[in-house]
């Protein structure tokens, strides 16, 4: 699934030039570590694998960007209807997964500014 996840990203807009396709790199942790099922197809699309090897001892760095993810994930898991699927439709759950993201911004934006 990682690699039609890459597939899956849209077309990103730039000022110039026609509009990139796919990211420089991906970070994933050890359990994506295979080379024939994701570090080659990520190197045939042109983007670079930061991956951590298995059984090689930590302190690669690749956790410093992890909070990042695992704090949006708890704060979109502080709305009930994310945090257990209620909806058998995906676009009503991704309306909600929307309402979600802007209620998490628009409460940052208040507690940076007030």
């Amino acid at each position: 699934m990682a690699i039609a996840l890459i597939d899956a990203i849209p077309s990103i807009k730039r000022p110039h030039g026609r509009p990139r396709r796919r990211p420089d790199l991906a970070q994933a942790d050890r359990a994506y570590d295979f080379d024939e099922k994701i570090r080659r197809p990520l190197r045939a699309r042109g983007i670079e694998p930061v991956i951590a090897r298995r059984n090689t001892e930590h302190g690669s760095g690749l956790g410093v960007h992890c909070w990042y993810v695992e704090a949006a994930h708890s704060w979109l898991f502080h709305f009930r209807r994310l945090r257990v699927r209620y909806e058998k439709r995906d676009d009503i759950h991704q309306a909600f997964l929307i309402i979600g993201c802007a209620l998490i911004c628009w409460n940052k934006v208040l507690q940076g500014f007030c």
